[in-house]
């Protein structure tokens, strides 16, 4: 099951965070997007993601 961390919102699937080491996870999220290049990205900046990866759009 997918889930979220609630401090960067990376999408993952363990216990722990592998961005930012954040154990604070939810399975309440909307929305997904896919950062390729986060230097670049105005998304990226915007959401404040820092690595390439999948992150949750809205964190419930």
């Amino acid at each position: 099951m997918n889930k979220a961390c609630r401090n960067c919102r990376s999408i993952l699937t363990g216990d722990k965070c592998a961005n930012c080491g954040g154990t604070d996870l939810t399975k309440s999220f909307e929305g997904a997007i896919f950062i390729v290049d986060a230097a670049d990205s105005k998304i990226a900046q915007a959401i404040g993601a820092k690595f390439p990866g999948k992150y949750a759009l809205k964190i419930k």
